[in-house]
C-alpha cells in the first residue's frame, strides 16, 4: 500500500456536487492500493500513518504525531498511486489491485486508524472526486508498506 500524506490545515472531498468529508487540521492521505498488498500492508501503513511525528511542537519543531496534536484525517482512495510510468508516456495501472478486493483493504486501513481514536472521514471508494486541501507548510511525505529499509553505514 502507498499513502501520499499532505499535512493540511482543511480538507475536503465533493462527489456530485455534495461534501462527503470534510477535516480541519490533520492529513489528507491519498492510498493506493496495490494488486501485491495483503491485510499486513494495511496494518503496517496505519501504524506508520497513526505514528508520523509531522506536527510542530512548541519549539517549532516537527516532532508531534497527528496523535499527538488530536488531528483529523481524510483518506482518499487513489489507484493512480500503483501507475508504473516506466515505459512509453501513457501509466500503466496494472499494478493496482481490483476494485474489491481494494476496497476491502482501504476499509480496513480506515477501520484500524480510527481504532486509534482518530477521527477518519473519507472520500467514495471508485468515484470521481474534487479533493480541496489548503496545504500546511507544505509537508508532503510518501509511504510505502513495501518499502525496504536501508542500514545506516
Amino acid at each position: 500500500m502507498i499513502a501520499l500524506i499532505q499535512r493540511v490545515a482543511q480538507g475536503s472531498v465533493v462527489v456530485d456536487d455534495s461534501i462527503v468529508g470534510k477535516i480541519g487540521q490533520g492529513f489528507v492521505a491519498f492510498v493506493g492500493i496495490c494488486r501485491d498488498d495483503e491485510p499486513t500492508d494495511a496494518i503496517k501503513l496505519a501504524e506508520k500513518v497513526a505514528g508520523l511525528r509531522i506536527f510542530n511542537d512548541s519549539d517549532n519543531k516537527m516532532n508531534l504525531s497527528i496523535l499527538d496534536c488530536g488531528g483529523e484525517i481524510l483518506a482518499v482512495s487513489q489507484f493512480t498511486l500503483c501507475a508504473d510510468t516506466t515505459k512509453g508516456k501513457r501509466p500503466s495501472f496494472d499494478r493496482a489491485m481490483h476494485t474489491d478486493r481494494a476496497d476491502e483493504l482501504f476499509t480496513a486501513f480506515i477501520e484500524l486508524l480510527k481504532a486509534k481514536g482518530l477521527k477518519v472521514e473519507t472520500g467514495v471508494f471508485g468515484a470521481h472526486m474534487i479533493v480541496n486541501i489548503t496545504n500546511d507548510g507544505p509537508v508532503t511525505i510518501w509511504l510505502d508498506s513495501k518499502a525496504k529499509r536501508k542500514k545506516s553505514p
